[in-house]
């Protein structure tokens, strides 16, 4: 194995594993190189990563779940500069759409609530949010 390459072992569900050995069939291509592709072009600089699960649920009350970067800002009391930065950095759970930002109300106050309560340390040992 050469200096550049990595080891990375992950399990797919097996529907996502069979479209992988479908393509890999079908273009001719080994697993490898294609798996490659799809996180080279996913995980390029620049691109904003979202990493996480939101669940949605089909009711009225969630129509007004979806908030704007400002909405957002009024809601945790902050500048809208600080959420936008935090939002590029893939702290925050939101979309980019062009250059608009959206947020998922309910996953937003999870992160919020949650902070780092798997340690035990609470978010104001980390870097001050309006920074």
């Amino acid at each position: 194995m050469s200096n550049e390459r990595t080891p990375l072992f992950v399990r797919l569900p097996r529907s996502q594993a069979a479209a992988l050995d479908r393509l890999a069939d079908a273009t001719g291509r080994r697993k490898q190189s294609l798996v490659s592709e799809f996180l080279g072009e996913r995980l390029t600089a620049g691109r904003p990563l979202s990493v996480g699960r939101v669940e949605v649920t089909n009711t009225p009350e969630a129509v007004d779940e979806v908030l704007t970067l400002e909405e957002l800002a009024r809601l945790l009391k902050i500048p809208a500069d600080a959420v936008r930065s935090r939002a590029e950095e893939g702290e925050l759970p939101g979309r980019r759409f062009g250059k608009e930002w959206r947020f998922a109300r309910t996953a937003v106050l999870a992160w919020l609530a949650d902070g780092d309560a798997q340690t035990g340390v609470t978010r104001a040992k980390s870097r001050a949010i309006d920074g």
